[in-house]
């Protein structure tokens, strides 16, 4: 019997560990937060400004529904997001309340900056119909393909499921990340040749001058 007993009690602690290391992962794994310009991020039609960038939060975080952004003048937002790098987006959790306000559609748009309403009526990259998931447990998953290179990503959220306005607490990205390649060292290395040549230009003007 004690043998049982024991039994039990390690097999608790097992699923205990399982869960932690699971939370552990995708707070890893949804880093991709940190990762944004976040001076440089939009939301459009929030109610007060800034709000929309509170919502890019880490995952352990995601239930945490003192800050949220909410939609002003209608059920409409869009977010431009842009990234510090290139990333390769593989899945997203979005999350709202567990009533009407919660979006229902998102369309996303890759390397669109600065779009407007107006633009995000054009086809989307992708787009997902949308479950009511105010714990973050749903993740959804964009074309690896389509959204391998991606500097900057747009959210457009069109409609909810019947409130007057929509609202979000979490918005999680996991992907991969990679530092965006500037040829700063070679642009500097043509400047430095071109000034010697132009220095080796004068120097046989001069040398020319003094012969004459």
């Amino acid at each position: 019997m004690p043998h049982g007993h024991s039994h039990d009690h390690g097999q608790g602690c097992s699923h205990e560990a399982t869960d932690v290391d699971h939370a552990l992962e995708m707070g890893i794994e949804y880093s991709l937060y940190t990762k944004i310009d976040i001076d440089n991020l939009e939301c459009l039609n929030e109610e007060s400004d800034g709000t929309g960038k509170t919502v890019f939060k880490p995952y352990e975080k995601r239930l945490d529904v003192s800050k949220f952004v909410q939609s002003d003048a209608d059920a409409e937002l869009l977010f431009n997001i842009p990234f510090t790098g290139n990333i390769k987006l593989k899945g997203i959790i979005i999350s709202g309340a567990n009533d009407d306000s919660h979006p229902n559609k998102v369309k996303i748009f890759k390397n669109r900056p600065k779009m407007t309403f107006d633009d995000a009526c054009a086809k989307a990259d992708q787009e997902f119909e949308l479950t009511r998931d105010y714990r973050g447990e749903i993740e959804y998953s964009p074309k690896v393909v389509t959204f391998s290179s991606v500097h900057h990503l747009s959210l457009y959220f069109p409609s909810n499921f019947g409130d007057d306005n929509t609202r979000i607490y979490y918005i999680g990205l996991r992907g991969e990340f990679s530092e965006a390649h500037y040829h700063g060292v070679t642009i500097c290395n043509y400047e430095a040749r071109a000034n010697a040549a132009d220095h080796k230009n004068d120097l046989f003007d001069s040398v020319g001058r003094t012969i004459q």
